[in-house]
């Protein structure tokens, strides 16, 4: 089902809400109140996060050439988080425009969560509490 404004403000605060979240697991915390970069392990990651029934995750092109790793959180049936690393790299070399007509139009790339799997590092499972709760 395509997002319509209401949607996409829904998953772009739930996808900012989970991140950080994921980060205060990971002992880190945002750099900025604008998105979900962290420094981990002295390198600049940005944690995208993914709801167990939806596939893939967006990077805006510009930020994809400040980072050092992409990180993929995705739900799993049980509530918990899988995630992946990802370089920059592999994520420009494997993404699709996205189809929104709106403000990421022509600015945001999708990599799915097969592309995290396949061609990216499995870092660990993480429960962060309900539904990213």
């Amino acid at each position: 089902m395509p997002q319509d404004k209401k949607s996409g403000a829904a998953a772009n605060r739930y996808g900012r809400e989970t991140a950080v979240k994921i980060m205060k697991k990971l002992g880190t915390k945002p750099i900025s109140t604008l998105s979900n970069e962290c420094f981990l392990n002295n390198k600049l990651v940005v944690i995208k996060c993914s709801r167990k029934y939806t596939k893939c995750v967006g990077v805006s092109y510009l930020m994809l050439k400040r980072l050092d790793t992409v990180m993929g959180a995705f739900e799993t049936e049980d509530g918990t988080y899988d995630l992946f690393e990802l370089s920059p790299k592999v994520f420009a070399n494997n993404m699709r425009p996205t189809r929104s007509k709106g403000a990421s139009a022509g600015k945001v790339g999708l990599v799915t969560q097969s592309v995290f799997e396949a061609k990216g590092k499995f870092l660990k499972s993480l429960s962060i509490g309900r539904s990213g709760k």
